[in-house]
């Protein structure tokens, strides 16, 4: 009977991890057709104005709409206008500012030639309205004359299949070396951090967390000083299931690393010697709880 609910448990977690990627498929989609009819409307205007559209790209304006906004760079690298964060980069070579993982990719861009095309690109960007977390970032451009026209948007959240790959690469890495392992996530390590996605681990004897890949704070604390405003990561009762399953799922509140709201997340938790492993993803936001 044991083998036939574990059976089953699989076959729901396949369902849900297939929702989960259609919807993170549907908001990309979505954001993708709205950050390439910006970055239309503004090839189309910079044609028509020249360099007097830079102004009224880096204006809260018609070039600004909800999170998308047009930046433009020439190719000696300078940027030229941003309706974003990165305006405090216009005058200046960008490539000055990033590090040296992005500096090729901008390089191959800015050196494209033109083509009447949009082209595409995904990069790691992190900036205050990241919280300083480097997260995916994909980006539409086009070259006009000796500028590169650009928009970009922030990957859609995380699914439940990527929750799992990166479970599983934690879960490998604490089994070959424990110590090391938290010491790298809690130095917020990328190979256990994926945009808004990140690991934590609990020790079940002492119920204190050892690890967090998101939070340092938290570390050393107990579980039952959690119980906040946003709920607790994680129960007793959760505590002594996994230990005797080997792996479980739960749901709570918590915050988003990113946007900083309370929303509903569901994670995946594995025992490993004497610790519980755990990835969550926040659910979509036509999810949330109420």
């Amino acid at each position: 009977m044991l083998k036939i609910w574990r059976m089953w448990g699989i076959a729901l977690l396949s369902v849900v991890m297939g929702i989960g990627a259609v919807q993170a498929q549907t908001q990309s989609e979505d954001e993708a057709a709205k950050a390439k009819a910006l970055l239309t409307d503004a090839v189309n205007y910079y044609k028509e104005n020249g360099d007097k559209a830079l102004a009224v790209f880096s204006r809260q304006g018609p070039f600004v709409r909800d999170d998308l906004y047009v930046f433009a760079i020439n190719t000696n690298g300078i940027m030229l206008a941003s309706g974003g964060p990165s305006v405090m980069l216009i005058g200046r070579d960008i490539m000055n500012t990033i590090d040296d993982e992005l500096k090729p990719k901008f390089e191959q861009a800015l050196s494209l030639p033109e083509n009447g095309e949009i082209l595409e690109a995904d990069y790691p960007w992190g900036s205050w309205d990241t919280g300083g977390r480097k997260i995916t970032k994909h980006v539409y451009f086009q070259r006009v004359g000796d500028t590169v026209l650009a928009v970009g948007y922030y990957r859609p959240r995380a699914t439940s299949e990527e929750a799992l790959q990166l479970l599983n690469s934690a879960v490998e890495a604490v089994g070959a070396d424990a110590r090391e392992t938290f010491k790298a996530i809690n130095a917020l390590d990328e190979r256990f951090y994926k945009d808004d996605l990140y690991v934590f681990v609990v020790e079940m004897d002492s119920q204190r967390i050892v690890a967090h890949g998101s939070n340092l704070r938290l570390v050393g604390r107990d579980l039952s000083a959690l119980a906040n405003r946003v709920g607790r990561p994680i129960s007793a009762e959760d505590l002594t299931r996994v230990n005797a399953e080997g792996a479980i799922e739960f749901a709570y509140q918590w915050e988003h690393p990113i946007t900083g709201e309370v929303e509903t997340k569901h994670a995946f938790a594995r025992r490993v010697g004497s610790y519980l492993v755990a990835v969550g993803y926040y659910k979509p936001e036509g999810e949330q709880a109420e």
